[in-house]
């Protein structure tokens, strides 16, 4: 599953690769047993208090949501949020892990950043609900949630779909060639509270629509402008995001969240600092990857707790501009 030539050509130069079959359906399924073994508890409590007169246990994975969501929306809102955990990167358990470390992707991730491989703090669960305005995605840059000084540097952002994606149930958009130009002007406090590029700031490059079918594999540069609409279908269209990076990229491996302090030079810090990298490939030192899932929860739940404070790169809000 390593990329060849001419994928790796196609990666730097459009800024976007589609990999396809990546994940077979037995590889998704630890992870989708997970996400509704999670939304199934959170459905329970609901009925328990009375909000829900059905749970929609005998449903698809791909439609007990959706379906929860049609009978009440505020529940099944709240049982999105759950899934999603803080910042939408909650779930830390051993499927999620599974997933990150699968071989046949990270053999993807070293023809891009070499051997030793760091997982980027900030991996997203996506359910987009139908209609739901939350779910759509504005025009951004991964980058410009980063840190300034890392905007040199390779993060490979791994977009998997969980079920199919398509036009239809708000597959990814993408700008090609402009990774090349550097970051472009983010706001803060756009749709649905997101980063957002103004429509006048996006280049005059025409958006590709990647349709994909689930376990398929998206690469994007930390760069390249992406987006997803609306779901106009009846089910959920689920996806995650994986990032990694190289062992050279800026990380906060081996250190304590308080060790971020308004005193400190935002130079020497990771590039995602509120969340914890983890070692997924160290050819010198393979002790210290993370290969246990209890590990990994703790090493998540540590920085999740604390949640340091870190500067941001001075985005005004959208309103404002």
């Amino acid at each position: 599953m390593s990329l060849t030539p001419d994928e790796l050509t196609q990666f730097h130069r459009q800024g976007y690769l589609l990999k396809p079959g990546i994940f077979t359906p037995e590889d998704l399924r630890p992870l989708q047993d997970a996400l509704t073994e999670i939304i199934d508890q959170a459905a329970r409590e609901l009925q328990t208090a009375g909000e829900l007169t059905s749970i929609h246990a005998d449903q698809p994975f791909g439609l007990r949501l959706a379906r929860i969501y049609a009978d009440n929306p505020a529940a099944g809102e709240e049982i999105t949020r759950k899934v999603m955990g803080k910042g939408g990167g909650g779930y830390n358990g051993p499927a999620m892990l599974q997933t990150i470390r699968h071989p046949s992707l990270l053999s993807c991730i070293e023809s891009l950043v070499g051997p030793d491989i760091i997982g980027s703090s900030v991996y997203r669960i996506r359910p987009k609900l139908p209609g739901w305005d939350r779910g759509e995605v504005p025009w951004h840059q991964d980058s410009g949630y980063f840190l300034a000084h890392c905007d040199r540097h390779l993060i490979v952002t791994c977009w998997v779909p969980l079920v199919d994606a398509t036009l239809e149930n708000g597959c990814l958009h993408v700008i090609p060639t402009v990774h090349k130009t550097g970051i472009l002007r983010h706001y803060t406090e756009g749709h649905a509270g997101f980063l957002e590029v103004a429509d006048e700031d996006l280049p005059a490059v025409e958006p590709v629509p990647v349709p994909m079918k689930a376990g398929d594999v998206l690469l994007l540069t930390n760069l390249t402008p992406h987006a997803s609409f609306e779901n106009r279908t009846n089910t959920v269209r689920w996806s995650i995001d994986l990032r990694y990076q190289s062992a050279h990229v800026p990380n906060n491996i081996g250190e304590e969240p308080a060790s971020y302090t308004n005193e400190r030079d935002p130079v020497t810090m990771a590039c995602y600092p509120p969340e914890a990298d983890f070692v997924i490939r160290d050819h010198n030192d393979p002790a210290r990857e993370i290969h246990s899932a209890d590990q990994f929860r703790q090493l998540r739940q540590h920085y999740e707790t604390a949640r340091p404070n870190t500067p941001g790169r001075g985005w005004t809000p959208l309103h404002e501009r």
